[in-house]
């Protein structure tokens, strides 16, 4: 079975043994004060789930961040939170309407006796701060926001679980229904909470004491890229794979909440690590400035862009611009079988590590492309036609693709037009979220 069938068959058998849990609990724990309470609970029970589900979907456990990719399970991250959304206020909504109906009373008098009661008032309070951070998720309001914002907002989300586990501690009977209830309430928040406390806190927190990061050596690479060389202690224990990136704060020259994630541009050797960045923005730009011996703060590593989901002989890498920094540190693992590089940029003076690139092909008797040419001046290198023509076997081989967004897009639907077959293909956003 293929690591990324694997993780998820890990992930969908959580899922529906616990619902199915959930239902039995909520089918022998009583029906409710009236029939719509019922119906609420039944949804409160649900949204109680689904935050211990979101938990695990950003705890950054390695063994299913390495087999499905940090990207992807932040993007199930996002979605599942929009359910949870609709789901809590759902559920509000019918506790305050079943109250209402249960007192023959307004749904607005209901609404304010109930945040009278320290337990209900948890629970609007919890239901406030998820509305908020709905809000600030959709695409129209965070495009407006800068990370750092946004970021800061999303972390109250953490505030809102504990005021909802409080909440659920103390208004549901269903956490009390039964000996076996209380056990695996419990044990539910206590392993969600610990798989993110563990994989966010405590890991980081434990390498970076244990090997102690710190810049060794910047190397500008073109007028608009430089590699960071880091080194430290015992780097050979670093679990790291080449095609994965890492979290990188570097607090003796920024902020220590700004952070970058960036590929490993050289496969990890057990004696330094190497990022290489363009440019694009204030801390990817500063990053020229940086002194030798500067303390690095590392999260990581992380990502599925490696060479554990090759399931062919023959593998197709495609970069586009600085995305070719994790094919160059795939190249240089040792590769069996037949590879062709394809690497697009605008014109050769943009191609950044172009000439290790290219020493590393030659030693391994592989093919490169260099694809050059503006696409707004009809270079079009990777519809269909022409994909099939540089690589006329393409649906026999593994590809992986890293590059701008457009690009990538590109790639896929073209690979979907070829008949690739969806498992043969690798593709990974290098972003926080």
């Amino acid at each position: 079975m293929a690591p990324v069938v694997q993780a998820r068959v890990a992930l969908w058998t959580f899922v529906v043994v616990n619902v199915a849990i959930v239902e039995v609990l909520f089918v022998t724990a009583g029906t409710g004060k009236n029939e719509v309470l019922a119906v609420a609970k039944f949804f409160g029970l649900h949204a109680a789930l689904v935050m211990m589900f979101q938990l695990l979907l950003v705890a950054r456990l390695p063994w299913l961040d390495r087999r499905i990719g940090m990207d992807r399970l932040t993007s199930w991250h996002r979605w599942v939170g929009f359910g949870l959304l609709w789901t809590i206020l759902t559920h509000a909504t019918l506790i305050v309407l079943g109250y209402a109906t249960l007192d023959d009373s307004s749904m607005g008098k209901t609404f304010l006796a109930l945040a009278g009661v320290p337990a209900s008032l948890l629970g609007m309070l919890a239901a406030a701060v998820v509305v908020v951070i709905g809000a600030v998720s959709t695409r129209g309001v965070r495009r407006r926001l800068r990370y750092e914002t946004w970021h800061a907002l999303h972390l109250l989300l953490y505030l809102a679980l504990g005021m909802a586990f409080a909440h659920q501690l103390i208004e549901t009977t269903t956490f009390k229904s039964s000996v076996f209830a209380m056990v695996y309430w419990w044990a539910l928040w206590l392993f969600a909470f610990g798989s993110l406390i563990v994989g966010r806190v405590v890991v980081p927190l434990v390498r970076n004491s244990r090997h102690q990061f710190r810049v060794a050596a910047v190397v500008p690479e073109s007028p608009t890229a430089v590699s960071v060389y880091v080194t430290g202690r015992h780097l050979e224990r670093l679990p790291a794979l080449a095609g994965q990136f890492c979290v990188w704060r570097f607090p003796g020259h920024n902020h220590w909440w700004l952070a970058n994630p960036f590929s490993l541009s050289a496969a990890p050797n057990g004696r330094s690590l190497r990022l290489t960045a363009k440019a694009v923005g204030s801390t990817s730009a500063g990053l020229r400035n940086l002194k030798v011996g500067t303390r690095v703060f590392l999260e990581g590593p992380y990502g599925a862009f490696t060479t554990l989901h090759r399931s062919k002989p023959g593998v197709v890498l495609i970069a586009g611009g600085v995305g070719v920094t994790p094919v160059r540190s795939l190249l240089e693992e040792h590769t069996p079988g037949d590879f062709v590089v394809l690497y697009r940029v605008r014109d050769e003076t943009e191609a950044v590590l172009l000439t290790e690139l290219r020493q590393l092909v030659h030693a391994r008797r592989g093919r490169l492309h260099l694809l050059t040419g503006r696409t707004d001046q009809g270079a079009r290198p990777f519809e269909p036609a022409a994909l099939h023509h540089l690589v006329p076997d393409i649906a026999q081989r593994d590809v992986y693709v890293c590059g701008p967004p457009a690009m990538t897009a590109a790639v896929l639907t073209s690979l979907r037009a070829l008949k690739v077959p969806g498992g043969q293909v690798h593709a990974e956003k290098f972003s926080l979220a």
